[in-house]
C-alpha cells in the first residue's frame, strides 16, 4: 500500500465502535462495545499523522508510545505493536476500555483540533485484546536481586507498580484484601464495560511471567500492620485505593433502601447479584431507582440498575421499572465520560438535571418511598471551574422512588493506617506522598493512586504506580537515598 500524504489521512473518517443493540443490552451484562476488526483497526490506524512532536503521548499519564504502536498496527505487524505498547502500559486491554481517552491522549491529538481525533483508545484495546489471545510478548524478569517488595492492593496502581518492580528482578508479594485480585477493576466496574475475563487475563499473565506472589484475603492493618511488613520487606507500596463511600448529610439517609454505589456495585459485580436467583445475592430495587451523582461511578450504578430492573421484569413477567440520575448541575457539567452518558441514554436511563435531594422520605416500616428534591439554577463558577448550582426557593417536589444509591465520591479506608506511625494523612484521609516519586513521610513506604489523590481514573492510578515503581527501583539499586 502506497504511503498516504497527511492531507489524505485527514480525509479518512473516524471509524465508529460497533456496539450491542440498546434494546438487547439493557437486559444483559455482556460487553456493550464489540471492538474493532483487524481491517477496521488498520484503517483507523491510517488516520494517524505520525507527528514529530506527538501531543497524544504528553496527554497519557503513563506515556504510551502511541505513534509507534499505531504505525506497527497499520503495517500489520501485531507483534511489534504489542511490544511498543508494553514498553509503558502493562494493562492495555483494560485501559482501552475504561480510560477517558477523549480528554487525555485523544484530547491532545492534532487531528482533533480540526475534526475527529484518532481513536487511540479503541486501537489500544484492539492491541491489548490481541495480546491476551496470542501471548506474543511475555514479560521478562531481570536477574534476581534478592530484594523483597510488598505491594498492598491489586487495583491499577498496585498492579502497575508490582509489574514494574518485578521486571527489575525484585521479589514481589502482592497483598489483596478480597478473595481475588483486581481491586476496583473487579468490584467497581461492570461486566458490560470491563469483562472480568480481561482483568483476570492481564493479571494472571503478568503474575506468571514475573513470578509475582499474590496473597488474597489479607487486610493490611489487620492481617499485618505496615510496620510488620517493613520488618520482612525492603520496600512497601500502598495502592489501597479509596473504597470508603461518601453520603449526603440529609434526613432519611439511614432508611432501608439507601446504599452507596460501592456497596451496590460490589453486590452486582463481585457477588453476581445480576445472576439471582442462581447466585443468592439479591438486590431489592423495587420499581424506581434514583442514583445521586453523575460521575463514571454513577453511570455504572444507574446502568446496572436499569439492567436489574429489566431482568426482574423478564423473570416476573412485569413491566420494567425506571432508573434515574439525579444531578444538581446541568448536562454540560456532567463529569462522566460522554460515551457512558450516551450509552445510558440509549438504554433508557432518565436524567434529572438541576435537581438536588434535600431529604429521603420513608414509610412506616422505614423503607424508602420518595426523594424530596429542589430545583437548581447555575450561578458563577466555583473552585472546580464549573458553574455553582444555586437552589431555587420554593421549588421543592417529591420523586417517588424505592431505592436511593449515593455515588458522590469515596475516600481511603483508614484501616491501612492502623499502627503505621509516621504515615501522614491529609484532612481528607488520603496519604501524604510526593507526586513524582510516591514517597510518603514514612521511610521505605511509597503510595499512589486513589489512596493519595482520592477517587480518580484507572490510568492516573497506573501513572502513580509507575512513577513509584521507578523510584523504588532506584532506591533498591542504591541510586537514591531516602531523604
Amino acid at each position: 500500500m502506497a504511503e498516504l500524504k497527511p492531507a489524505e489521512r485527514m480525509k479518512i473518517k473516524r471509524h465508529d465502535m460497533p456496539n450491542q443493540d440498546p434494546d438487547q443490552r439493557r437486559s444483559n451484562y455482556e460487553e456493550v462495545a464489540l471492538g474493532y476488526s483487524l481491517e477496521t483497526a488498520r484503517e483507523e490506524a491510517e488516520r494517524c499523522l505520525q507527528c514529530k512532536d506527538p501531543k497524544c503521548v504528553q496527554g497519557c499519564p503513563v506515556g504510551v508510545l502511541i505513534p509507534q504502536f499505531i504505525k506497527a498496527l497499520r503495517e500489520g505487524d501485531m507483534v511489534q505493536a504489542v511490544k511498543w505498547m508494553k514498553v509503558k502500559n502493562n494493562l492495555p486491554a483494560v485501559c482501552g476500555r475504561v480510560c477517558p481517552q477523549e480528554v487525555q491522549c485523544e484530547g491532545n491529538c492534532i487531528l482533533g483540533k480540526k475534526g475527529e481525533a484518532v481513536a487511540i483508545g479503541r486501537l489500544e484495546r484492539f492491541v491489548g485484546d490481541y495480546e491476551l489471545s496470542h501471548r506474543t510478548c511475555p514479560m521478562v524478569k531481570a536477574k534476581k536481586t534478592g530484594n523483597k517488595v510488598a505491594v498492598v492492593g491489586s487495583g491499577p496502581a498496585g498492579l502497575t507498580c508490582a509489574v514494574d518492580v518485578a521486571r527489575e528482578g525484585h521479589d514481589v508479594t502482592l497483598f489483596e484484601s478480597l478473595h481475588g485480585p483486581g481491586g476496583v477493576l473487579i468490584y467497581g466496574i461492570p461486566e458490560f464495560r470491563l469483562p472480568k475475563s480481561v482483568v483476570h487475563g492481564e493479571i494472571s499473565y503478568a503474575a506468571e511471567c514475573l513470578c509475582i506472589d499474590i496473597k488474597t484475603d489479607h487486610v493490611i492493618g489487620r492481617s499485618f500492620t505496615l510496620d510488620e511488613l517493613l520488618h520482612d520487606f525492603d520496600a512497601v507500596f500502598l495502592g489501597t485505593g479509596a473504597g470508603l463511600p461518601s453520603f449526603m448529610r440529609i434526613p432519611g439517609i439511614n432508611l432501608n433502601g439507601v446504599m452507596s454505589a460501592n456497596e451496590f456495585l460490589t453486590r452486582v459485580n463481585l457477588m453476581k447479584a445480576y445472576q439471582f436467583p442462581d447466585y443468592d445475592t439479591p438486590v431489592r430495587l423495587g420499581k424506581k431507582v434514583a442514583v445521586v451523582g453523575a460521575g463514571n461511578v454513577a453511570m455504572d450504578a444507574v446502568r446496572c440498575s436499569q439492567r436489574l430492573l429489566s431482568l426482574e421484569a423478564k423473570r416476573t413477567g412485569g413491566t420494567p421499572g425506571e432508573a434515574h440520575i439525579v444531578y444538581r448541575r446541568s448536562k454540560d457539567e456532567v463529569p462522566a465520560r460522554a460515551e457512558e452518558v450516551h450509552h445510558a441514554e440509549e438504554e433508557g436511563v432518565i436524567f434529572n438535571f438541576l435537581t438536588n435531594p434535600i431529604e429521603i422520605l420513608g414509610d412506616d416500616k422505614r423503607n424508602v418511598r420518595a426523594l424530596r428534591c429542589v430545583r437548581m439554577e447555575l450561578g458563577e463558577p466555583d473552585a472546580s471551574g464549573r458553574r455553582k448550582p444555586v437552589e431555587i426557593k420554593g421549588s421543592e417536589f417529591d420523586m417517588e422512588v424505592d431505592t436511593v444509591i449515593m455515588a458522590l465520591g469515596t475516600n481511603p479506608n483508614p484501616i491501612v493506617f492502623v499502627d503505621a506511625e509516621g504515615l501522614e494523612r491529609t484532612k481528607y484521609g488520603t496519604a501524604v506522598a510526593d507526586h513524582e516519586t510516591g514517597r510518603t513521610k514514612k521511610e521505605r513506604v511509597w503510595a499512589g493512586g486513589d489512596v493519595v489523590t482520592g477517587a480518580a481514573t484507572v490510568i492516573s492510578a497506573m501513572g502513580a504506580g509507575k512513577r513509584a515503581a521507578a523510584d523504588i527501583n532506584r532506591f533498591l539499586k542504591g541510586e537514591a537515598d531516602w531523604q
